[in-house]
C-alpha cells in the first residue's frame, strides 16, 4: 500500500526541475488511462496510441510523461502537472489538486476568493516547503495528508489561522507565511470515509 504522505524529492546537488523528477508506476497508469480514453473516442488512432504507449513505458521522468497528454486535455485536467505557477484567485475560486509538484516556495493569493491546495496526491519538491500566502477577505484551505507537519507563521490583521492537522514529528514541513487580512487560512486532514449504517 502506498504511503499517504506526499513523496519528497531528494536533493541532487541543487533542486531538480519538476519535469526531471522520477515517474512512478501510478504516474504511468494515470497517463495510460488518458491515452486509452483518447483511443476509445477517436482522438488517437491505433497507431498513435501504440506509439504513445511505447513512449510511456520508456519514460523515466514526469516531464517525459506529461508531453504524451498535452494535446489531449486542457491544463487543469491533465493527469500530471509539473507547472509551478502560483495559484491566484480574485472574486472567485481556484483549486490545485491531483498529482502535482509543490515547489519549495509557492505563492497562493486569495482576494475576496477561495483557494484550495489539495496535497493528498502531490509531490513535494523539498522536505521544507513555504507557502507564501496573501489572503484578503478570502480563504486559503490546505488539505494535508498524514505525515506532514504544518507551521503557521503568517501575519494576521483581523484574520485567523486554523491548523487542524495532527503533529507529525520527523515528516516534511509546510510553512505558511505572508499576510492574512479579514480572511482565514485553514490546514486540515482529508475527510474520513463515512461508515455505512448497514453492514453486510
Amino acid at each position: 500500500m502506498e504511503s499517504s504522505q506526499p513523496p519528497v524529492v531528494p536533493g541532487r546537488g541543487g533542486e531538480p526541475r519538476p519535469g526531471d523528477l522520477r515517474a512512478g508506476s501510478a504516474d504511468r497508469e494515470r497517463v495510460a488511462a488518458v491515452l486509452g480514453d483518447a483511443l476509445a473516442d477517436g482522438r488517437l488512432d491505433p497507431v498513435e496510441h501504440e506509439e504513445r504507449i511505447e513512449a510511456l513505458y520508456r519514460a523515466r521522468t514526469l516531464g517525459e510523461l506529461t508531453v504524451l497528454t498535452t494535446d489531449l486535455l486542457p491544463p487543469e485536467a491533465q493527469p500530471l502537472r509539473t507547472d509551478i505557477r502560483a495559484v491566484t484567485a480574485f472574486f472567485g475560486s481556484q483549486e490545485r489538486s491531483g498529482r502535482w509538484v509543490v515547489p519549495t516556495r509557492f505563492p497562493a493569493t486569495a482576494i475576496c476568493a477561495n483557494v484550495t491546495l489539495d496535497l493528498r496526491e502531490a509531490m513535494l519538491q523539498s522536505s521544507r516547503v513555504t507557502v507564501q500566502a496573501t489572503v484578503l477577505c478570502g480563504t486559503l484551505t490546505l488539505i494535508v495528508p498524514e505525515g506532514v507537519r504544518i507551521e503557521m507563521a503568517a501575519s494576521t490583521v483581523m484574520g485567523g489561522m486554523q491548523n487542524q492537522v495532527p503533529p507529525a514529528p520527523g515528516g516534511p514541513v509546510i510553512e505558511i507565511t505572508g499576510l492574512v487580512g479579514l480572511g482565514s487560512v485553514v490546514a486540515k486532514p482529508p475527510k474520513r470515509p463515512r461508515r455505512s449504517w448497514f453492514r453486510r
